[in-house]
């Protein structure tokens, strides 16, 4: 077993430059995705969660110690889109649950990620909650609202604090005087 890890490691590490864990040695992030059906090109690392009705664009890499929760309802990524390590998206929640002591049933609604997203590590995108192609989400934000195509956001809760405008095959952020708030679903 050291001899297999020994060789499967040195060969990652001439290939890719990087050391990982053992399990994302012996598994094919581009191979997991085809098996999940997505689309061409795309990577998901195998310590990220796949639940439900999830569908995933071309070219989108899905980072590690993900989740990627389509049991409530349709969970879409778009393409191209780059859903950074330990980013949680959930198209269902428990609270009222909880709560109510059982009472009342989960809430779920869908999710929606358009094509040409960066996600940031460790954010949180709730049920409902949609987020438009070409945007910025910043690391450790919590979406729960409506992202338009083409803004930034930062915080918990998240903010529009810009816009994003793609300039010659580069981008460039406009950011504004006052944040605004997402608009709730």
């Amino acid at each position: 077993m050291l001899l297999l890890y020994k060789e499967l490691r040195e060969e990652k590490s001439k290939k890719w430059n990087r050391v990982l864990p053992f399990n994302e040695l012996l598994v094919d992030r581009w191979e997991k995705a085809k098996y999940l059906k997505a689309k061409t090109g795309t990577s998901i690392y195998d310590n990220s969660y796949v639940y439900g009705d999830v569908s995933i664009g071309k070219s989108t890499w899905i980072g590690p110690y993900t989740i990627l929760d389509g049991s409530g309802a349709k969970l879409s990524i778009g393409d191209f889109c780059s859903i950074s390590a330990g980013v949680q998206i959930y198209t269902h929640n428990t609270v009222n649950w909880a709560l109510t002591g059982g009472q009342s049933k989960y809430e779920s609604n869908r999710v929606k990620i358009g094509s040409c997203c960066y996600i940031g590590p460790n954010s949180i995108v709730s049920m409902g909650s949609s987020i438009g192609s070409h945007s910025i989400i910043g690391a450790q934000s919590m979406i729960n609202g409506k992202v338009p195509s083409n803004s930034v956001v930062f915080g918990t809760p998240g903010k529009i604090v810009g816009n994003v405008k793609i300039v010659n095959k580069h981008f460039v952020i406009q950011y504004f005087d006052k944040p605004k708030n997402l608009k709730r679903f």
